[in-house]
């Protein structure tokens, strides 16, 4: 299986294009490329019923944060805060940083 390569990483604020949170806004709390999915935090809730496997452990309903197909979230852009498309700049340094497409204002510093 070959390992996807994301313009979305962890700690970005994106936005649900489809689905049943479609709209909503989140941060990423952590991306999967092997499967091409990213949880993001307080978007599609789920609920797991548990029971107890070791002592002190509780049981009962516990609310997770399923997996996203990527393609189904546009990230945010800090500047302007729209949902936008990300594009590539080389910086002075030589490294190659995201930027907003939108706006043109670089996204990582």
């Amino acid at each position: 299986m070959s390992v996807r390569r994301f313009r979305i990483r962890k700690g970005d604020t994106v936005q649900v294009l489809q689905g049943r949170d479609v709209g909503r806004r989140g941060v990423v709390e952590r991306v999967v490329p092997a499967t091409g999915r990213v949880v993001v935090e307080g978007v599609n809730v789920r609920k797991r019923h548990a029971r107890p496997r070791a002592i002190g452990q509780p049981a009962g309903i516990i609310d997770f944060n399923a997996p996203l197909d990527a393609s189904n979230v546009m990230l945010v852009c800090p500047v302007c805060d729209q949902p936008v498309r990300v594009g590539y700049t080389r910086g002075d340094d030589g490294r190659k940083r995201r930027r907003c497409r939108r706006c043109n204002e670089q996204i990582d510093e």
